[in-house]
C-alpha cells in the first residue's frame, strides 16, 4: 500500500495551524475588565466605610460601591472577607522617572541647566520602566506627581527657580500614554533665599558671604522672575488679540501663559517662615494659585497661609529637626497643629528612594495628634484635591478611576500588607525589585550545606 505524502502532511499542518491559533488565543485574550470585591470593608472617604460591602469595577472605573451591589455577570469575584478596601495612595511631589541611580548622573534627568525652564514638562521624561515605580506601588501607592527641580535624595545638578511642570501619573502603564493622568498640573518655582554661607566641594571648605552681598542675589532672582512673569502677561496679550504671524513664537513664554492667567497653580518650595510669607506675599500681588512644597516652618505662619487659603504639602515627618533648639517632635507635631487651624495638608516623600514610607509618614502624624480621618485624607483625596484631580482620584465613588489597594488592614501601617492593587482598573503586579532580591538572598544556601 502506498501512501501519499501530501494527504499525510496537510492534516498535520492543519493540526499545527489550529494548535497554534488556540494558543494564541489564549496568550493573547484580554484581561477581565470586570471585577467584583466582595465581602470588604469598604474606607470609601466620601462617607462612613461600608463594614461589608462590594465594589464593582468595569471598563477602569468604579462601576459600584455599597452593601447590596449585584454582581454583574462575567466578573471576576475577589472574596475579600476580612480585608479593606482604599483608595490608592497619592504622593504628590517625587521625581518618580526622572531619577533611577543619584550617584549615576547619566540616570538622572530631574533638572535642566539654567535657572528658568517653565517649557520643561516632566512627563516627556518620565520612564515607564524605572524600578522605583514597582516598588513604589507595592506599598499602595498608585499614583504620584512627578516633579521636576524638586531636589530630594534622588535629585542631582541645578534646580533652578523655575523649574518647569510637575505631571501626575499613574504607576502602571507600558508608555506615558498609559500613565499620564494630567500633563501639566502645576509650574514649580523653587523661592530664591538669602545664601551667606555654601560649601565648596573643590576645596572641602565653607565659604562665607556678605549679608549685603546675599541679598543683592536673592532680589536679582526675584526681580528675574517678576521680568519673565510680565513678559509672559505680555505675550498672553498677544496671543489672545493677534494671530501667530503677529508675534514670535517663546516656548517659554508661552508655558507660563496658564501661570499668569490663574489656570496653572505654582508650586512653590520654601521652608523657613520668612521665606514662606515673602512667597506667599508674591504670589498674591503677581495673581498666582501657590501651593506651598516643603514648609518646614508653616506653623510660624499658619495664619497667614489659612487667611490666603494655600494648602501645604509637608516634608517626611521622619526626620530630625531643623534646627538644634527645636523640640525632637516638632515635625511630627505640625501636621496636627496646621490641620487645627483648617490648613488642608497633603504628605509627599520629596524622592524615590523613601516613596514607598509615605503612609508611614502619615501614620506617625496620627501618633502625634492628627485624626485618623485627616491622615488617611492627607495621602489620597487631598492631594487630588489640591492638584484638582478630586474629580477623578482620592475617594472610592462611582465613575472615578479604580486606583483601589485591598489590605489586611490599616493601609498607613507599617505592618498592613497590600493584597491587591488595581490602577485604572486593572489588578496590577506587586512584584518588584526589592522583593525578588529578598526572596533570592532568603533562599540563599546555608554555609556548609
Amino acid at each position: 500500500m502506498k501512501f501519499s505524502s501530501t494527504k499525510l502532511v496537510r492534516p498535520f499542518l492543519c493540526f499545527l495551524n489550529l494548535l497554534y491559533f488556540s494558543s494564541a488565543t489564549v496568550a493573547q485574550s484580554p484581561a477581565p475588565t470586570t471585577y467584583a470585591i466582595t465581602h470588604a470593608k469598604l474606607v470609601t472617604l466620601a462617607g462612613p466605610p461600608i463594614e461589608d460591602g462590594t465594589l464593582v469595577i468595569k471598563d477602569g472605573k468604579i462601576a459600584a460601591i455599597g452593601a447590596a451591589v449585584e454582581i454583574p455577570a462575567g466578573a471576576q469575584v475577589i472574596d475579600a472577607k476580612g480585608l479593606q478596601v482604599s483608595p490608592g495612595l497619592f504622593d504628590p511631589i517625587t521625581q518618580m522617572g526622572l531619577s533611577e541611580i543619584g550617584a549615576v548622573s547619566a540616570t538622572v534627568d530631574s533638572a535642566e541647566a539654567g535657572p528658568i525652564n517653565p517649557d520643561v514638562v516632566a512627563a516627556t521624561a518620565v520612564s515607564p520602566s524605572s524600578e522605583h515605580i514597582p516598588v513604589t506601588r507595592a506599598s499602595g501607592i498608585t499614583e504620584v506627581l512627578s516633579v521636576p527641580g524638586s531636589g530630594g535624595f534622588d535629585s542631582a545638578g541645578n534646580r533652578g527657580f523655575l523649574a518647569g511642570q510637575a505631571s501626575a501619573i499613574h504607576l502602571a502603564g507600558w508608555t506615558m500614554d498609559d500613565m499620564q493622568i494630567k500633563r501639566s498640573a502645576a509650574m514649580v518655582i523653587n523661592w530664591p533665599v538669602i545664601v551667606t554661607r555654601s560649601f565648596d566641594f573643590a576645596t572641602f571648605t565653607r565659604k562665607d558671604k556678605p549679608y549685603t552681598e546675599a541679598k543683592q542675589e536673592y532680589e536679582r532672582q526675584v526681580n528675574q522672575l517678576t521680568d519673565v512673569l510680565d513678559s509672559a502677561r505680555h505675550y498672553a496679550q498677544a496671543m489672545g488679540h493677534g494671530g501667530p504671524s503677529d508675534f514670535e513664537r517663546d516656548v517659554k513664554l508661552e508655558a507660563l501663559v496658564p501661570v499668569v492667567r490663574g489656570q496653572l497653580p505654582v508650586l512653590v518650595f520654601a521652608d523657613r517662615a520668612h521665606d514662606i510669607r515673602n512667597a506667599v506675599e508674591y504670589c498674591e500681588k503677581q495673581k498666582l494659585k501657590m501651593i506651598l512644597a516643603g514648609g518646614t516652618e508653616a506653623y510660624k505662619v499658619k495664619d497667614l497661609l489659612r487667611s490666603k487659603d494655600v494648602p501645604v504639602i509637608l516634608r517626611a515627618v521622619l526626620t530630625e529637626p531643623r534646627d538644634d533648639d527645636d523640640p525632637y517632635d516638632r515635625l511630627l507635631t505640625q501636621p496636627a497643629e496646621l490641620s487645627a487651624a483648617g490648613l488642608k495638608i497633603a504628605f509627599a516623600s520629596f524622592d524615590n528612594s523613601f516613596a514607598r514610607r509615605l503612609g508611614q509618614n502619615a501614620a506617625n502624624a496620627i501618633a502625634y495628634g492628627l485624626s485618623p480621618e485627616e491622615g488617611l485624607k492627607a495621602v489620597t483625596l487631598y492631594p487630588a484635591q489640591i492638584f484638582g484631580l478630586a474629580d477623578q482620584l482620592g475617594t472610592l465613588q462611582v465613575g472615578k478611576f479604580a486606583n483601589i489597594i485591598v489590605t489586611n488592614g490599616d493601609p498607613l501601617e507599617l505592618t498592613t500588607d497590600v493584597k491587591y492593587l488595581f490602577i485604572k482598573g486593572k489588578l496590577t503586579s506587586l512584584d518588584n525589585r526589592h522583593k525578588r532580591l529578598y526572596e533570592k538572598y532568603s533562599n540563599r544556601p546555608k554555609a556548609g550545606s
